[in-house]
């Protein structure tokens, strides 16, 4: 049954500390996610990027069913489609594929050819961020897979928190997580995993802004390499 709550910053504020006692990983991420599901019902989503689907075989877990929004750049790697495409058939979610309003051919007739390249912060924000902001509108609480040890811009992620640029509350099942507590429960469940973890994509976003990273390198430094750029917008 859905608690009829108001998503506040004082309703995050609290909820962070509610699950502040939960030691193990794994439960503490399944009580964030049943505490979601049970109080925001069908108005809570998680966003995935298909690099694997650790959140979603939680998500599935806690909250059977669960709306799990992909973004569909149009630039994405085919085997992160192809994850897409396996996780949907395997676990009891309810995919929601979120497009841009402009094709990318479209997208290159009004701003040119490979504007992620030039801008890649606008080519973010018109296939990543509008389109995510757009669907979350009718939401008011998502979830989503940072951790804390991705990167410095995540070291201060919340188990619960406020989402003040779009004004709901926004839930990090994995905030404390580890590689290691990913790679376990990955083996553990035999969660789908996106191949291209394989060749050294440690972070995986879209095709043209993505690279392999040597062992020992940030995670995260195959996205934008070369470019001061660290974070596409949707989680700052």
């Amino acid at each position: 049954m859905t608690i009829a709550l108001r998503p506040t910053p004082l309703l995050a504020k609290a909820a962070d500390g509610w699950f502040a006692d939960i030691a193990d990983p794994v439960e503490q991420a399944l009580a964030v996610l049943r505490w979601a599901g049970d109080t925001f019902g069908e108005d809570f989503a998680i966003t995935s990027s298909m690099a694997d689907g650790l959140l979603a075989h939680l998500a599935s877990e806690a909250v059977p069913g669960v709306k799990v929004v992909f973004l569909d750049t149009g630039y994405h790697f085919a085997e992160t489609i192809g994850t897409r495409d396996w996780i949907t058939s395997v676990l009891p979610i309810t995919l929601v594929n979120v497009t841009p309003p402009q094709t990318v051919a479209e997208q290159d007739a009004r701003y040119g050819a490979e504007l992620h390249q030039r801008d890649p912060d606008l080519c973010c924000s018109l296939r990543k961020v509008q389109p995510l902001a757009e669907v979350l509108s009718g939401l008011v609480a998502w979830g989503s897979g940072v951790r804390r040890d991705e990167s410095p811009t995540r070291a201060g992620t919340r188990v619960v928190e406020w989402d003040a640029k779009r004004e709901m509350v926004k839930v990090n099942p994995l905030a404390a997580w580890t590689q290691d507590d990913v790679d376990t429960y990955i083996a553990e469940h035999q969660v789908p995993v996106n191949p291209l973890q394989e060749i050294g994509y440690a972070s995986i976003g879209c095709a043209p802004c993505t690279r392999p990273v040597a062992p020992g390198e940030d995670p995260r430094a195959g996205r934008w390499a070369g470019r001061g750029k660290t974070e596409c917008g949707l989680h700052l």
